[in-house]
């Protein structure tokens, strides 16, 4: 089976970048259904026009949530656009991130997350409604000096450690190489403050180096509100599947990155209790002929077009469904639960925080007029998360689906005054039961195939929920050990 040609020149190009970068080692990468980067590596040599046009095989039934043992073969696509040279590593390596196609059908793998983003991009075209769709996600992640856990029959525990973790008062300081004398961000404190408090500004700096070498557009970093080296990386916005390309390799060189100087991140949502958690609020806007069209200087609720509202109507009406993939795991609904800062009140305003989604007011300048959903994290696989979310926003659109009205006051006051807004589900299981219940918005155009939501229901309910649902943990020895 051939590729399509991706362009003699570019081809050429990447084999040349190969040649002037002493390129020993060519490693392709996939992404898994759940998010997850896999890869295997071939010599320098077998780089050709030919590799790019016949590409690579591999066992799909090793892959989660692909194929089945008696139809295991699938075939990796590399992508020329995507070529980087990995700085992350000692020695020279290319990094080509591919599609998945099926030998047999000849067609793309339709379980293949980033054929999923190329689909989504095909289908908002097709719409005539946008021809891009741009996309700025803000990942926060946690840098640890340790992490431990382990799970047994008969006992079960994790820890994490941060040399700057508000519980470390009287801890020897690695990075300082002397007693803490006090510079901790507490519980909650840790927005903005300069060192020594902020212990990890050159750790991020060196991220934020890393991935621009990697092709990876950083607008800023900083510390973030937890204690303990919770941190933020912006990248500059672009479309959709180079967004998700982006976040791909994001995650990767911060891991790698925080590795080499013998720490540990997580993008996990909540790995510390009672501490912020860790979201990746999405900003998302849509345009055509060169033109943002979520503008209007006449527009009812600061300068958003019809076309912003109603995409706005959509994300609101379906966030019960977009949460299984936007907040996928079951430790994702320890960070959105309601009475805290979490994002739970699926309601729409300008500057307030504590909604579902936010109108950053920044400027009025029409090329910066987007919306930012708040209810995504880290853990989510970006490519099948900003695919539904544009699906969803693109359903309300042509439906033209008006939500309620904006909530411009302090939410939680008006909730203890009695007022009620819908929320978003309480655990996962509530998400994949009503993503069941709620997807034919995803199917249309073919973005998202049937097979592809079933095997997310199949894996998350069995591989996760259920699993986490029957084990015991030390929280509720504590409570009721000697009941």
């Amino acid at each position: 089976m051939a590729n399509k040609p991706q362009g003699d020149e570019l081809v050429h190009g990447v084999i040349d970048l190969a040649s002037r970068s002493s390129v020993k080692v060519v490693d392709v990468r996939f992404c898994d259904l759940l998010g997850t980067w896999q890869h295997f590596s071939i010599p320098v040599s077998d780089l050709s026009p030919e590799f790019f046009a016949v590409g690579l095989g591999f066992d799909g039934s090793s892959i989660r949530g692909f194929q089945s043992i008696d139809s295991s073969d699938l075939m990796l696509l590399p992508d020329a656009g995507t070529a980087i040279v990995d700085t992350t590593l000692e020695t020279p390596t290319l990094s080509l991130i591919c599609d998945i196609h099926d030998p047999v059908k000849g067609i793309p793998y339709g379980k293949d997350p980033r054929g999923v983003a190329r689909r989504a991009e095909e289908h908002l075209k097709s719409t005539g409604i946008a021809d891009t769709s741009y996309w700025g996600p803000e990942a926060e992640f946690f840098i640890f000096n340790s992490a431990r856990y382990d799970n047994a029959a008969n006992a079960a525990f994790f820890e994490v450690d941060s040399n700057e973790g508000a519980w470390n008062t009287g801890a020897e300081n690695d990075l300082f190489g002397e007693p803490n004398l006090g510079h901790l961000p507490r519980h909650k404190g840790g927005y903005f403050p300069a060192p020594p408090v902020d212990h990890y500004q050159d750790l991020r700096t060196q991220m934020m180096l890393a991935l621009g070498e990697m092709g990876v557009q950083v607008e800023a970093h900083h510390h973030e509100v937890g204690t303990a080296g919770q941190a933020e990386i912006d990248i500059r916005r672009d479309t959709l599947l180079k967004t998700a390309d982006a976040m791909m390799t994001y995650k990767y060189v911060i891991k790698n990155v925080a590795a080499a100087a013998r720490c540990s991140v997580t993008f996990m949502p909540k790995p510390i209790f009672g501490d912020n958690g860790s979201g990746m609020h999405c900003h998302q806007s849509l345009w055509r002929n060169d033109e943002p069209i979520f503008f209007d200087e006449n527009g009812s609720y600061n300068s958003l077009s019809d076309t912003a509202i109603h995409y706005i109507g959509g994300l609101l009406k379906h966030a019960p469904a977009l949460l299984a993939f936007c907040a996928p795991t079951t430790n994702s609904y320890k960070r959105l639960v309601p009475g805290f800062e979490a994002p739970v009140s699926l309601v729409y305003s300008a500057r307030n925080r504590s909604a579902a989604i936010r109108i950053p007011l920044y400027n009025n300048l029409p090329s910066h007029k987007r919306i930012e959903f708040r209810c995504p994290d880290p853990a989510a696989n970006p490519y099948l998360a900003f695919s539904a979310m544009l699906m969803a926003g693109l359903d309300g659109v042509q439906n033209k689906i008006v939500p309620l009205d904006p909530v411009d006051e302090d939410i939680y006051e008006l909730v203890g005054k009695g007022h009620t807004f819908a929320s978003t589900p309480g655990s996962l299981d509530e998400a994949l039961n009503a993503l069941e219940a709620d997807h034919a918005f995803l199917i249309e155009g073919g973005v998202f195939s049937q097979d592809l939501i079933d095997s997310w229901l199949d894996w998350k309910r069995n591989e996760e929920a259920l699993p986490n649902s029957i084990r015991p943990t030390p929280y509720e020895f504590e409570l009721y050990y000697d009941a």
